[in-house]
């Protein structure tokens, strides 16, 4: 009796225990089924380091970002932050990594590592194609990106922050055959901060005191590449009114700059205002792909981008799923309603031109201009059939008086006479009246 009741206890506890082992081993299977279906999966999308990504002669570091779900040949934007910043913080403080997420491109995040972490775009060295410093640690991010991943080489972008931006106009300019577009907030002209005392920093740029002719601009952006005759990156450019840090007049400055570089008019093509206080001005087009597009931001200090600013210049580069296509309607003469046709004749030092202009639209064309930027190394000695100003660089044909109006269908030929230093190239883009034209 003793030993039966001491032990159907016992077997009854075992049974039970059999019992629920049984339960839960038919159970959990289903429970973690269960939560795998509710649960979205873990991103393993992270900011990673990359310690060796070539020449890199002022030591910068360097971050990229790649989404769970990047693009075949996915595109690359460059993110630069501003002084006191780094890459990382620049990631956290921004829309472009989770914006990368929803649009599959790779991000790369440089980080300054000089004194107060500004990058340098004032030494002669930063100002030029492969000249040493910051401009060309960035150029190997871009190459490592290219490599490593299989980005379209196409589609790289840049886009800054103060010092950042400083750099966007800079990178642009030392290397126009791989940014395809950039967007500069609050930033200033190339070679603007350009010294040659070893500072970098030049309190007249800041100031917003430099102020130079389109032209002298452009022919700045030209130097950092000589030589170059190739398609040039669009630019988007922002700023606040009331910054007091780089002040608001290098807002205008820029304009100056990539107008000429382009070779549009420095009229607007379109003005309009995205947003309250937002002032939008475009030039040489007026789609969301234009040559140059401006946007003031009234009563704004140093402090972009905030508010959607970012997927705005997405929409500029054409990574937010739009495409870059022609230009859009514009002024009169309307985008397609004008043709050039260009022929040169060269020999060892000198060349001669010439440019046929026609008028495909289906109304008369009056007191017409036609703008184009020669390649570098050529200047005009002599032209007919218009008046040509400057002669060298962003150069403006302008009618003569017995050729001014040009009828539906009509043409006019005009023609240079130019020197060059080895280039013979031909004008990347023509615009008659601000508006581009198709090529013959």
């Amino acid at each position: 009796m003793t030993n039966r009741s001491l032990h159907a206890p016992e077997a009854g506890r075992r049974s039970a225990r059999a019992l629920l082992t049984a339960l839960l081993a038919g159970v959990l299977p289903l429970v973690s089924a269960l939560l795998l279906a509710v649960a979205p999966p873990a991103s393993a999308a992270s900011l990673t380091e990359v310690t060796s990504f070539g020449s890199n002669p002022s030591n910068l570091r360097m971050h990229v970002y790649v989404p769970d779900t990047v693009q075949q040949r996915p595109a690359v934007l460059v993110a630069v932050h501003y002084c006191t910043g780094s890459g990382p913080a620049f990631y956290s403080g921004t829309e472009f990594a989770s914006l990368a997420d929803r649009y599959g491109f790779i991000v790369v995040y440089p980080s300054a590592t000089r004194s107060g972490n500004c990058f340098d775009v004032s030494s002669p060295q930063a100002l030029r194609r492969d000249g040493g410093s910051d401009p060309v640690g960035i150029r190997s991010m871009v190459s490592y990106v290219q490599q490593r991943y299989g980005a379209d080489s196409g589609r790289i972008y840049v886009t800054g922050a103060s010092s950042g931006a400083m750099m966007t106009n800079v990178l642009l300019g030392n290397y126009p055959d791989v940014f395809k577009a950039g967007a500069a907030f609050m930033g200033v002209p190339h070679s603007c901060f350009a010294t040659t005392d070893g500072s970098g920093w030049n309190s007249a740029c800041a100031n917003g005191t430099v102020d130079r002719t389109p032209q002298a601009w452009g022919d700045l952006v030209r130097a950092a590449y000589p030589g170059y005759s190739g398609a040039r990156p669009r630019m988007q450019i922002w700023h606040g009114t009331e910054d007091s840090t780089l002040r608001y007049p290098n807002f205008n400055e820029q304009i100056d700059q990539w107008t000429d570089v382009h070779g549009v008019s420095r009229t607007p093509a379109a003005t309009d205002t995205p947003q309250s206080g937002w002032t939008r001005t475009r030039y040489g087009a007026t789609g969301n792909q234009a040559p140059v597009e401006a946007i003031s931001i009234q009563g704004v200090g140093h402090s972009l981008p905030t508010g959607g600013m970012a997927a705005r210049a997405l929409t500029f580069f054409g990574l937010d799923g739009t495409t870059t296509t022609p230009p859009d309607p514009g002024p009169d003469p309307e985008p397609g309603a004008c043709r050039v046709g260009y022929t040169t004749s060269a020999w060892n030092t000198g060349l001669t031109a010439t440019l046929t202009l026609t008028n495909t639209s289906a109304a008369a064309i009056s007191s017409w201009s036609l703008a184009f930027t020669l390649p570098a190394g050529q200047t005009i000695t002599s032209g007919w059939g218009a008046t040509y100003s400057p002669s060298s660089g962003a150069v403006t044909a302008r009618n003569v008086a017995y050729n001014g109006t040009l009828a539906p269908g009509g043409s006019v030929q005009i023609g240079l006479q130019a020197s060059h230093t080895g280039n013979t190239g031909q004008p990347a883009s023509f615009a008659l009246n601000g508006s581009v034209c198709s090529r013959a």
